[in-house]
């Protein structure tokens, strides 16, 4: 008995460092998904590409990390911890490399395809791991931390990357990658610890094959709808991803052991909250890509200050997520989710009044109010939906959660810049200004996604009505995880 607290005890001591570990390295991973988003006008220059040819540097990756995700979930249940993280870390860093010594669109494509695949175990491994180590009454605030790594990460990649091509060439991007890499990965030998359940799951290659293909087919079908891609084509590659996610959910509801578990779907709570985290990051991922553009094409700033406008917010967000996290576990997600997606749904309605002659000033306020409220929804959803899952279901819980972000980010990227666009070709159309037509497209296109936040404020208000109901398993997820196994 004496030897088990020791061996808790010594868990207790070491989880500060695993999680500031955990959360660094999903800090990185996520951080790299947007490092070249800035960067893709030099890159065609360079290359000789179209712009359809260069964007799959950003729509390769999407499909890849978002692929990797459930695979992910099976191999936390066959690999130890640590082992897992410095598998994935190394994929990342050779992946870097690679990209740093890229010559040519091709290799430069590959190599992005590399580093996809380490981010795609990173960010599921982290939350998983997480979960396993922290009390449960603190989840709320160390998921916090893990929400402010996955915005604050994606959100940093432009900004960084704006201010490091003012006196370098992308190529130092990499290089810039590659050190904090290393060191993320030294701190991770030194204090992580083997804390999963190695259930050793037979491996099912169909299933692989179904949502590799699937999830793969709908992200590319996503993110061609602005017209990347001959339209037959992308038609077809859609219907086939469908299809098969069609075939591997059925396939995972009649097996023993399910790659991907959907029976996490049962409860009511984790489907909601669930919804609710693709609200929040449909929101914040649409509104880091169209504020940048209505400040260059509506009012008439260069991209270095768009991407500097969009700063204030990511770092006044990423310093509330915690706190947040922390205010959850008070108050809990009946209160706070409501009220959270109210704080975004009435600045982000204010935006839709903007025009070419709003000030950058009152962007960025707006914006910053818009951002405290994605800190008040994302990571609390995330706890909230993971909360009446019993721990055996954390791989598979944290896995759905993270492919479907990835999935809301495609079609908040697609559905509202294609509503933008559309509506600014129309106004041109109709002998309106450059500016102005921007503008009326910012302008629509924010009214469709203020739609949504509203639904979003409805399902949290059904939230606290569903979380009064049973959870999935008669033994709760916060009994179950007041033990962490020493692998």
């Amino acid at each position: 008995m004496e030897a088990k607290k020791t061996e808790k005890s010594t868990i207790k001591i070491n989880t500060n460092a695993i999680i500031a570990v955990l959360v660094l390295s999903g800090l990185i991973a996520t951080f790299n998904e947007t490092i070249l988003n800035v960067a893709l006008s030099p890159l065609m220059a360079q290359f000789n590409v179209t712009a359809g040819t260069i964007q799959w540097l950003i729509t390769a990756y999407m499909i890849v990390v978002a692929v990797s995700v459930p695979v992910t979930a099976f191999l936390i249940q066959t690999f130890k911890t640590k082992q897992l993280f410095l598998a994935a870390m190394v994929i990342l860093l050779v992946g870097t490399i690679c990209a740093f010594l890229s010559g040519s669109f091709v290799m430069l494509l590959i190599s992005r395809i590399i580093q996809a695949l380490g981010t795609g175990m990173m960010i599921p491994l982290m939350m998983n791991t997480v979960l396993a180590v922290a009390r449960p009454q603190s989840r709320g605030a160390v998921m916090g931390l893990c929400g402010a790594a996955l915005t604050l990460g994606p959100a940093l990649g432009p900004t960084v990357a704006g201010v490091v091509l003012q006196f370098a060439t992308w190529h130092a991007l990499f290089a810039i990658l590659f050190v904090v890499i290393v060191i993320a990965m030294i701190l991770g030998s030194i204090f992580l610890v083997n804390v999963s359940h190695v259930t050793k799951p037979k491996i099912d290659v169909l299933s692989i094959i179904l949502s590799t293909v699937g999830f793969g087919g709908l992200i590319y079908g996503i993110s061609s709808v602005s017209g990347a891609g001959d339209i037959k084509t992308v038609a077809a590659i859609f219907i086939i991803g469908i299809i098969c996610l069609a075939v591997f959910c059925k396939r995972q509801m009649s097996l023993k052991e399910p790659m991907l578990n959907l029976r996490c779907f049962k409860s009511p709570v984790f489907t909601i909250g669930t919804l609710l985290v693709m609200f929040s990051m449909m929101t914040v991922f649409t509104m880091s890509v169209m504020l940048p553009m209505f400040i260059q094409g509506g009012i008439g700033a260069n991209s270095f200050v768009a991407a500097m406008s969009l700063l204030p917010a990511t770092l006044i967000s990423a310093i509330a997520t915690p706190f947040a996290g922390k205010i959850y576990d008070k108050v809990g997600p009946k209160v706070l989710l409501p009220i959270g997606f109210a704080i975004i749904l009435i600045p982000l309605f204010i935006l839709t009044r903007a025009s070419y002659n709003t000030s950058i000033m009152t962007i960025i306020v707006l914006f910053i109010i818009v951002d405290i409220g994605i800190a008040l929804t994302m990571a609390p959803s995330q706890t909230t939906a993971l909360s009446p899952l019993p721990r055996e279901y954390y791989p598979h819980g944290v896995a759905i959660l993270n492919t479907l972000q990835q999935l809301s980010a495609a079609i908040g990227s697609s559905l509202f810049i294609g509503i933008m666009s559309a509506t600014q070709l129309k106004a041109l159309s109709n002998g309106v200004q450059a500016q102005a037509a921007v503008s009326t497209g910012f302008n629509s296109s924010g009214l469709v996604l203020s739609g949504f936040v509203l639904v979003a404020i409805i399902l949290a208000i059904v939230l606290g009505i569903a979380k009064k109901k049973p959870s999935l398993s008669s033994e709760s997820a916060e009994n179950a995880n007041a033990e962490v196994i020493e692998a």
